[in-house]
């Protein structure tokens, strides 16, 4: 999925209040953190964290920052969830409760309803994905999203960003005639 594409449906997500706002939430989940639906299904309630003024989403450590619009709409989703007026239900802790007592979401059942909106989830996961690892070394961006650094390493090298010069430091030579301390341990 080419950029421009993928922020298209960020947008369209983010500005049509028409749609469900289940599937608003999931798709932003999708489109931006690069989450599989299997996983954004077992999301809770507790992985979005309302710090003051801001929204932190719990998908690694330490938790990723959530935009303001979008967190606008997960807000919103938390205070308006569906399924949840039924006696099984009341307490669900699930992000995307499913209508089985204690159960989240199918990812079948939340794909469909992210798929109504446009939103493929391996394109747009390849698709953020693609972009994280470009704009930040695969290490932080595995430990940001929940992501094993070996999988945003291969990421990032068929991307052609390997970061290969991250943290150099230019290299210094030590002074003429200076020899590192010794203990009396060594």
């Amino acid at each position: 999925m080419p950029p421009e594409d993928r922020l298209e449906l960020i947008g369209q997500a983010l500005t049509d209040e028409d749609r469900p706002l289940r599937s608003r939430a999931a798709a932003m989940i999708v489109l931006l953190y690069a989450q599989p639906l299997s996983r954004v299904t077992r999301l809770s309630i507790d992985d979005v964290i309302r710090d003051g003024d801001h929204v932190l989403l719990r998908l690694g450590d330490p938790p990723s920052p959530v935009p303001e619009p979008v967190a606008d709409i997960l807000v919103a989703w938390i205070e308006n969830r569906t399924n949840m007026n039924t006696a099984t239900n009341r307490n669900s802790r699930w992000l995307f409760p499913g209508r089985r007592a204690g159960q989240p979401m199918h990812p079948d059942t939340l794909g469909g309803l992210v798929k109504a909106l446009g939103v493929s989830n391996v394109l747009a996961r390849t698709s953020a994905m693609r972009q994280h690892v470009q704009q930040t070394p695969a290490p932080v961006v595995a430990d940001a999203l929940g992501y094993h650094p070996v999988t945003t390493t291969k990421l990032a090298s068929e991307a052609a960003t390997t970061w290969s010069r991250y943290v150099t430091a230019p290299r210094f030579r030590s002074p003429a005639g200076w020899k590192p301390s010794t203990t009396r341990d060594s």
